[in-house]
């Protein structure tokens, strides 16, 4: 059964977990987790997100941020995180 709808936070405060599909590893390197470091960085100053807190294990990441006000929503977040992390990962497919 899908997960309902996100349910919104009215400080712009959350807690978000991203997971490998059927759990699988995300990271099989350091350096895999320096390029999402800087993905997220960069993601960070696109969209005004504050990101208090994070912690990479190897088939999942947790986030603790807040939206502001008049900057990208959650969706928007993710999407940009998202298309970045696909772009970078299929350019190392490609060159390896």
């Amino acid at each position: 059964m899908p997960r309902g709808p996100r349910q919104k936070s009215e400080s712009g405060n959350y807690h978000i977990m991203l997971r490998g599909v059927n759990q699988q590893n995300i990271f099989e390197t350091d350096e895999d987790r320096e390029k999402f470091l800087q993905i997220l960085c960069d993601c960070k100053a696109i969209s005004g997100f504050h990101l208090y807190a994070y912690c990479l294990m190897s088939n999942h990441i947790h986030l603790l941020l807040q939206t502001m006000p008049n900057a990208d929503s959650l969706e928007q977040i993710f999407k940009r995180i998202g298309v970045h992390t696909g772009t970078v990962l299929l350019c190392a497919c490609v060159q390896g």
